[in-house]
């Protein structure tokens, strides 16, 4: 008995197989030049030039956190002046969840976080936040304010996109004093941490504070105005400096179909129904591998099915003739 139901398991098995001046920057002074023609021009010129050959610019996407000093030395006009530079650089900026991302800290002897990476994802709102901030009071903690752009603004939990996902974290502080506190070790630790700082100094800030605390080479991260009524020039000078060319658009890839932007490169994609080519820039029909079944094989495959369901019946058959015997062998002993 077990070997005949060895036998119809090995079948069953075959057949499951089968289927089975007004501002300088650090380190560059500028020339003494007639008042009429005000220092910001030469940026200006640079976009406009930048404007008639066609080239557009594109934000890369940022997690950008925006600290801002409010101490007492800070007149609420000033402070007002700070706001618009803001909201004057949201404006440039391509806001959303999968675009830039901006948070605000304001601090003065505290620090206060006015909004996190996460909150806004539109610049109405965003703007209208900025309108609300208040000054804080005396003191200037600029080292606590960073330690708390780094241990805080810049989580997952406050909005901060992960590593993975490759976004530039970049910090832009703006001080008029000099930091009551120490800048220089957490300012590495920040940096270290993949943040990239600008500082911006005005009227009495403090150029070696500013230097401490920004990353290099300082004379594109160190910034100095002096007076808060020239920072919104600001603006056109941080556009150029966080902003990348979009190199799909100068035309100039070499992509057949689809050119795709990146944060500082671009690739080439394909229409359906073709492939890229070995050059990553062309591409060809899509040629999809044509299946020829030997009918041969099918039909011996066919036969062999039938040879096996056939040897299964009559396997069963026996099975079944045997089981009688059985009971019969049975019923007879239990006469004697």
């Amino acid at each position: 008995m077990k070997a005949l139901f060895g036998g119809l398991l090995y079948c069953f098995s075959l057949l499951v197989q089968v289927h089975g001046t007004n501002f300088r920057f650090y380190g560059y002074e500028p020339q003494r030049i007639s008042p009429a023609i005000p220092y910001i021009r030469p940026v200006q010129a640079a976009q406009n030039a930048i404007s008639a050959t066609g080239i557009q610019c594109k934000i890369r996407p940022l997690d950008l956190v925006l600290i801002i000093d409010s101490s007492r030395s800070v007149r609420p006009g000033e402070f007002e002046k700070v706001k618009i530079f803001i909201s004057d650089m949201i404006d440039t900026l391509d806001i959303g969840q999968y675009a830039t991302r901006v948070a605000v800290i304001n601090y003065a002897s505290t620090v206060n976080i006015e909004f996190h990476l996460k909150t806004y994802f539109n610049k109405v709102d965003m703007k209208q936040a900025v309108s609300r901030i208040k000054p804080l009071s005396t003191g200037t903690m600029s080292g606590l304010a960073i330690r708390t752009a780094m241990n805080e603004a810049y989580t997952e939990k406050a909005g901060a996109r992960p590593p993975s996902q490759n976004i530039s974290k970049v910090a832009v502080i703006v001080t008029d004093g000099r930091p009551q506190d120490k800048v220089q070790e957490v300012s590495a630790q920040a940096r270290a941490s993949g943040i990239e700082i600008y500082a911006i100094g005005v009227d009495r800030a403090d150029m070696q504070s500013l230097r401490l605390m920004a990353s290099t080479p300082l004379d594109e991260h160190v910034f100095y105005v002096e007076t808060y009524g020239v920072i919104e020039k600001f603006t056109s000078k941080f556009r150029k400096t966080l902003c990348g060319e979009d190199i799909c658009s100068l035309r100039t890839h070499g992509c057949e179909h689809i050119c795709v932007s990146t944060t500082d490169s671009y690739y080439c994609k394909c229409q359906d129904g073709y492939i890229l080519n070995e050059d990553k820039k062309t591409c060809s029909k899509e040629v999809k591998p044509v299946v020829v079944v030997d009918p041969c094989k099918c039909e011996s495959l066919v036969q062999f099915q039938r040879t096996v369901q056939s040897a299964i019946q009559s396997l069963a058959s026996r099975l079944e003739e045997m089981t009688k015997k059985v009971q019969q062998y049975e019923h007879r002993l239990r006469r004697f």
